[in-house]
C-alpha cells in the first residue's frame, strides 16, 4: 500500500468548457432572447434572457459542474443584453459574440503563424506537461491541423453573422447562432481530440508527473 495521493485525472477540453449539458445551456438564453423578443419586445427579451442566465448559473453551481462556465456564461449574457440596451436593437445582443469570434480567429491564426498552435498549448498547459511536445513534427502537424479547424469555425462565425447583422436580419441571426454553435463545436472538438490522441502516442509525449 502507498499513502501517496492518486493523481486526478486530466480534465478533458469538453469538461474544460462545461461538458455537453454546459454547451446545450448555453444556447437557452439565445432562444429565449429570440423567442421573447418576437413575442414582446426588446426589453423583454433582455430581462428575460438575463433571467435565464442567472437560473441556469445558479442551477449548474447547485449541482456543482463547475464555477467558470457558470459564471462566464452568465457575464457573457450580461454583456450582449447591456449592448442591446445601449442600441436599442434586438441584433446588438449577438454583436459581442460576433466580435469575440473574430477576436479568437486571430488567436489562432496568429498561433499558427508563429508555429505555437493553441490547441496544443492550451491541452498540455491543462495537462502541466509542459510545451515539449513542440520538438515532435508529427504531434505538432496534428495541433497544427486542430488549431486550423478552431480558426475556421471562428473565421465562419464572424463572417457570416456579421453579414447578417449588416443586413437587419436579426431572427435569422439568431437562428445562425444557434446552427453554428454546438454543431461547429463539436466538429473542432472532434479534431481536437484526434490531435490529443495523436500526441499521446506519440514516443516523445511528455507524461504528467505523479505527485510526491
Amino acid at each position: 500500500m502507498t499513502d501517496e495521493p492518486q493523481r486526478r485525472p486530466t480534465p478533458t477540453l469538453l469538461e474544460q468548457m462545461g461538458g455537453v449539458s454546459g454547451l446545450v445551456a448555453s444556447t437557452i438564453p439565445i432562444v429565449v432572447f429570440v423567442v421573447v423578443n418576437t413575442v414582446a419586445g426588446l426589453n423583454a427579451a433582455i430581462v428575460a434572457s438575463l433571467g435565464g442566465a442567472v437560473v441556469i448559473a445558479v442551477w449548474r453551481l447547485a449541482r456543482r459542474e463547475g464555477i467558470q462556465p457558470a459564471v462566464s456564461g452568465a457575464i457573457g449574457v450580461g454583456i450582449s443584453a447591456f449592448i442591446a440596451y445601449r442600441i436599442g436593437e434586438a441584433k446588438g445582443f449577438f454583436l459581442y459574440g460576433i466580435w469575440a469570434s473574430l477576436v479568437y480567429a486571430a488567436a489562432f491564426a496568429i498561433s499558427l503563424a508563429v508555429r505555437w498552435p493553441l490547441v496544443g498549448v492550451i491541452w498540455h498547459g491543462l495537462r502541466g506537461d509542459g510545451q515539449g511536445w513542440r520538438a515532435d513534427k508529427h504531434v505538432l502537424r496534428g495541433y497544427d491541423l486542430a488549431t486550423a479547424a478552431w480558426f475556421v469555425v471562428f473565421l465562419a462565425r464572424f463572417v457570416v453573422q456579421q453579414w447578417l447583422y449588416d443586413t437587419d436580419r436579426t431572427d435569422a441571426l439568431g437562428i445562425a447562432r444557434l446552427a453554428m454553435g454546438i454543431p461547429l463545436t463539436a466538429v473542432a472538438l472532434t479534431v481536437t481530440v484526434w490531435a490529443a490522441r495523436r500526441a499521446g502516442r506519440s514516443p516523445t509525449a511528455v507524461r504528467p508527473q505523479s505527485a510526491g
